[in-house]
Parts: structure tokens; C-alpha cells; sequence
């Protein structure tokens, strides 16, 4: 009762956080104005004949609602990926990048910018390369006999480092005055180019990787506890751990097409909901999908109004991350027993 009322609290949290960033940005459009929006969009019999109103709906439906849905769900993904991963691995220091999907998807990003003109382009890429990365992993670790987990991680590290050096070389041979300038600022991350039709189009597998990581809580608290422990309790360890790798791949995969690279979510935020309501993952999976979403948010609104201009959203979670990891390090065991 205690964790649900929590999570009910995270909840309304969240949706005034979200509420409140209708009404922020650059633009004064305010309370007022979206009130009255409202009034006239349910009122008005000839919608065109008013260009105010009609560029306070561009400011409030096509740029400011798509960035507030995407940092929530950017954010829930990233932290339910981080911690399924923290909890199948049975380690603190895990994040959705560990198989290598974050190198491999900036090297398919920068790939297409150098080669392609489209975004769309950039986005299909990037995914692609991203999953490559993890099934690169995934087949390194099943070349050697070992340690399941251990051969995983060190496959991670394979193929992160080859998706590392060959991003390297696209940056070395792009345009250091056109295209050189654009990869590095996909690479920094942010929110600036999601769209609804962006959003149309990931936001269902993302919600479905999500439901089913959910769903497989209970073998999640099972693989917590140890390979040996889980297969002792009938837990078909491979096939569960193959499906949570998908998912959370996925999941990291489409985040990265909406927002670039956004390091640190998915190391801390695990953290957060696990020291709020303990290692059981049937609390902990939805609590860190609406922590995630809650903080991503605040650190998208801080981007777009601490300067004059918007500040890259992977260097502000990881300036604001870093420091709170520090401080966390000697409780990083706790809830985990």
C-alpha cells in the first residue's frame, strides 16, 4: 500500500510537471493563452480566420506537446531499460548502452549524415546500426564458453569499442564545416527535432517493449537472485533473458531516433526509484518508467531556459546525473538485497 501510494504521487508529479511545460518556453504563451486556445478551437465555426490563435496552436500541439511527450517517453524508456539491465545483470553500474547499442547507433547516424540528406534517413540508420551492435554482442558471447553474463558484458565491450573507432573515422572524414558541426550535435543529444509523426511511429513499439518488460517482472525478481536460483524456481533463463535484451534494445534503439545520445538516464534513475521503493521489480519497473519520464522532462525545460540558448540535453543530464551519482555511490548495494 505504502509503494502504491508512491507511485500514485510520482504520478501527479509528473503530470503537473508536464502541465506546467505547456506554458514554458520563449514564447509568452501563458495560462491564459492556452485557455483561450482551448475556447476558440471548441467555439470558433471558421478556424482560419484567426492567425493568432492559429499560431498559438503551432506553438502548443506541433512543437511544445511533441517535445513533453517525447522527454516522457524517452526518459520512461531509458530507465526501464536501464533497470531490467541492472536487474538481469545483478549489477548496480549497468546502462541501456552496456551491448553496445548507443556506439553502434551514433556510428549509423553519422553515417547517414555523411552519406544521405534526409533525417529520416539519420533515424533509420541509426536504429539499424544500433540493433547490429547488440546482435554483434549477443554472437561474441556465444562464440566462447563461459560465464553466460560475463561473455555478454565482454561482448558489449567488443563491439562498443568497434562501433567507437568507426564512428572515429566517419567524424575524421566528414566536412568539418557542414556535416562534421551536425554529427556532433546529434551525438550531444535533445529534443528540438521530435515531431508527431516522429512520435506516431515509435511511441507503440516502445510502449509494447515496455508492457512486456513489465509483464516479465516476476522472472526479473528471479534472474535477480542468480542463474542457479532462477532455473531452480523453473525459470527458462535463456529465452527470458533473450526477450528482456530485445526489448530493452529496442527500447534504447527508438529512444536515440527521437533524441540522440542521452547518457546517465538510465544509470541513475534506477537508482532513484530503487533507493524510493526496493529491489522488487514488479514496483520498481513502473516507478523508474515515471521517474525516468519526470526527470527527463525537468532537464528538458531547464535546457530550454537556464541561457539564451538551448544547452545540449545529454551534457545537462550528465552534469546533473554525474554529481548525484557521487553522492549515491556508498548506498549503490542498497535495495538490492
Amino acid at each position: 500500500m505504502k509503494h502504491l501510494w508512491v507511485v500514485i504521487l510520482i504520478s501527479v508529479l509528473l503530470m503537473a510537471c508536464a502541465l506546467c511545460s505547456f506554458f514554458l518556453g520563449r514564447y509568452p504563451a501563458g495560462l491564459s493563452d492556452g485557455i483561450g486556445l482551448v475556447s476558440w478551437m471548441v467555439q470558433s465555426k471558421n478556424p482560419s480566420m484567426d492567425p493568432d490563435m492559429r499560431l498559438l496552436e503551432n506553438i502548443f500541439f506541433n512543437i511544445r506537446m511533441p517535445r513533453i511527450l517525447g522527454a516522457i517517453l524517452v526518459g520512461s524508456a531509458l530507465s526501464v531499460s536501464g533497470a531490467a539491465f541492472q536487474s538481469m545483470f545483478i549489477n548496480p553500474l549497468v546502462s541501456p548502452g552496456l551491448l553496445g547499442v548507443l556506439a553502434g547507433a551514433s556510428f549509423g547516424a553519422a553515417m547517414a549524415m555523411v552519406f544521405f540528406k534526409s533525417f529520416f534517413a539519420v533515424q533509420v540508420s541509426a536504429f539499424v546500426f544500433g540493433c547490429m551492435a547488440v546482435f554483434l554482442s549477443m554472437g561474441l558471447a556465444r562464440l566462447f564458453k563461459g560465464d553466460r553474463l560475463l561473455m555478454l558484458i565482454l561482448g558489449g565491450i567488443v563491439s562498443g569499442s568497434f562501433f567507437t573507432a568507426l564512428l572515429s573515422m566517419v567524424k575524421y572524414l566528414a566536412d568539418p564545416y557542414d556535416q562534421l558541426p551536425a554529427i556532433v550535435f546529434w551525438l550531444m543529444g535533445g529534443l528540438s527535432s521530435v515531431t508527431n509523426q516522429t512520435l506516431g511511429y515509435v511511441c507503440v513499439p516502445i510502449l509494447t517493449s515496455m508492457g512486456i518488460l513489465m509483464a516479465l517482472t516476476p522472472y526479473m525478481n528471479a534472474l535477480s537472485m542468480g542463474e542457479e536460483e532462477a532455473r531452480s524456481l523453473g525459470v527458462h533463463v535463456g529465452l527470458i533473458r533473450f526477450i528482456l535484451i530485445a526489448c530493452a534494445t529496442l527500447m534504447s534503439a527508438l529512444t536515440i531516433i527521437m533524441a540522440g545520445i542521452i547518457g546517465w538516464v538510465g544509470l541513475v534513475v534506477p537508482h532513484m526509484a530503487r533507493m524510493i521503493v526496493g529491489p522488487d521489480n514488479r514496483v520498481l519497473i513502473p516507478s523508474a518508467a515515471l521517474i525516468g519520464g519526470l526527470y527527463l522532462l525537468a532537464m528538458d525545460d531547464l535546457s530550454r531556459l537556464v541561457f539564451t540558448v538551448e544547452i545540449p540535453l545529454g551534457i545537462l543530464t550528465a552534469l546533473c546525473g554525474i554529481p548525484f551519482f557521487v553522492l549515491v555511490l556508498r548506498h549503490a548495494r542498497k535495495g538490492w538485497g
